[in-house]
């Protein structure tokens, strides 16, 4: 949106070189016009610093929805989300003082869901009033508060996940993190060289290992294992 403005009508939709050259259509273009290579919007940005201002707002916000918060403890609250949204709400009225069109999915989507039905954003849309609560593959009762299963330790963590009314058990969490997983694929790739350059290496190998060597311990003994010069042997 910041980019290329607001969506053009559903009916007009198209690439804008497509539609001057072959249907005779007049496209506006503002001081900031960059044609979007999909066809949907205007091309008629906000330019630089608004959009700008646009970036820090979706970024401020995608921090506070981070799932890595709760390795954080940071909590998240409705009041938290709801400030976020206004702030959208806000920067969206001072780049479009005459506001966005009804059909644009920015406006739809921070007015409420309507429109958004049959695409990605309208899916993940849960309503508080029937959503399920589940916790290891169990699903909690709406009529009971989540200290009546889980107790009042504090120190207690699980993972839950809200489900449509209907929608069964949510898929299980992966066993290891994907931090995890890199760091054995990096060992198991490290011991894997090191197979590799053991099996290139020649047989006669160790016999140039200090411990291969049958006058070490007696050097070692004398005061003579450091000992380097050219010449010398001992």
């Amino acid at each position: 949106m910041a980019k290329y403005g607001p969506m053009k009508p559903p009916d007009k939709a198209g690439l804008d070189g497509i539609q001057e050259k072959y249907n005779d259509v007049a496209v506006e273009k503002s001081e900031y016009y960059q044609a979007d290579p999909t066809g949907v919007r205007t091309g008629n940005g906000v330019g630089p610093q608004l959009s700008e201002t646009i970036e820090k707002v979706c970024v401020d916000t995608e921090a506070t929805i981070d799932p890595e918060n709760v390795r954080r403890k940071i909590s998240l609250s409705l009041a938290k989300l709801q400030e976020k949204l206004d702030l959208m709400r806000g920067v969206v009225m001072m780049c479009f003082p005459m506001g966005l069109p009804e059909y644009d999915t920015v406006r739809q989507t921070i007015e409420g869901t309507d429109g958004l039905g049959g695409t990605g954003a309208g899916e993940s849309v849960l309503d508080e009033g029937t959503s399920e609560l589940w916790v290891a593959s169990r699903m909690f009762d709406r009529s009971q508060l989540v200290s009546d299963r889980l107790g009042r330790n504090e120190k207690t963590k699980v993972v839950a996940k809200l489900q449509k009314p209907g929608a069964g058990p949510p898929g299980r969490e992966a066993a290891i993190s994907e931090e995890e997983k890199k760091a054995m694929m990096a060992h198991f790739f490290k011991k894997q060289e090191e197979m590799k350059q053991m099996a290139e290496s020649s047989e006669d190998d160790y016999l140039h290992s200090s411990w291969a060597d049958p006058k070490q311990l007696q050097r070692s003994l004398r005061g003579q294992g450091n000992i380097k010069a050219p010449g010398v042997r001992f």
